[in-house]
């Protein structure tokens, strides 16, 4: 318990020290800025990603897969933490009744069909099939469910790169993009080696 305190509190710091040395401006986004929704968007995008990598951790034992699972799950956690500590520090809401992406100009994207809330994002029927497989079929179906996931995400960050106002934020989009675009070169090759390749 008191490591779990020490973490929250280690990283509402670094969210604090993260805006002061993006000079300590008092201007706070608007609940409609491409900061907030960026913000927003972004950590329900992440959390999809985490509980998809936890779904294949438990379903192979490839050491492989289970390390990018692991990954992945962790970095996008942590990220969704700054994300949503943000805007508590904004004091902005966490949900809003525009569409997903409308930020971006792209709220007419986001259907909702089938739970996938924006681009890239797995349906709720592939996230079901995905908790039945097993051992090389879930490795393969994660890796390409992970690559459009990727895709979905890269398209958001770089338009929160353009369009944000935050610099810190930028910056944390910025590194977004370039993670992702490496982890989709990564999954390609696991795809191959397993005789596969992303979905068209």
């Amino acid at each position: 318990m008191a490591v779990a305190v020490a973490g929250v509190l280690v990283a509402a710091g670094a969210i604090s020290y993260a805006v002061a040395e993006d000079g300590g401006s008092s201007d706070i986004p608007a609940a409609d800025s491409a900061d907030a929704g960026f913000a927003r968007d972004m950590a329900v995008h992440h959390q999809q990603a985490v509980e998809m990598s936890y779904i294949v951790r438990d379903r192979t034992d490839d050491v492989e897969v289970r390390r990018l699972a692991y990954d992945i799950a962790q970095t996008q956690a942590s990220q969704r933490g700054m994300l949503l500590g943000w805007l508590d520090l904004w004091s902005l809401p966490k949900v809003s009744a525009d569409p997903p992406m409308t930020w971006m100009g792209m709220g007419d994207m986001a259907s909702g069909k089938d739970g996938a809330l924006m681009p890239g994002m797995a349906t709720n029927s592939e996230l079901k099939k995905l908790d039945t497989l097993r051992g090389k079929q879930a490795e393969v179906f994660y890796l390409q469910l992970m690559t459009d996931h990727h895709k979905g995400g890269i398209h958001m960050a770089e338009a929160c790169a353009d369009k944000c106002a935050v610099g810190v934020e930028q910056r944390l989009a910025q590194g977004m993009a370039e993670g992702q675009q490496a982890e989709i070169d990564l999954m390609a090759g696991m795809l191959k080696e397993r005789g596969a390749a992303p979905r068209p």
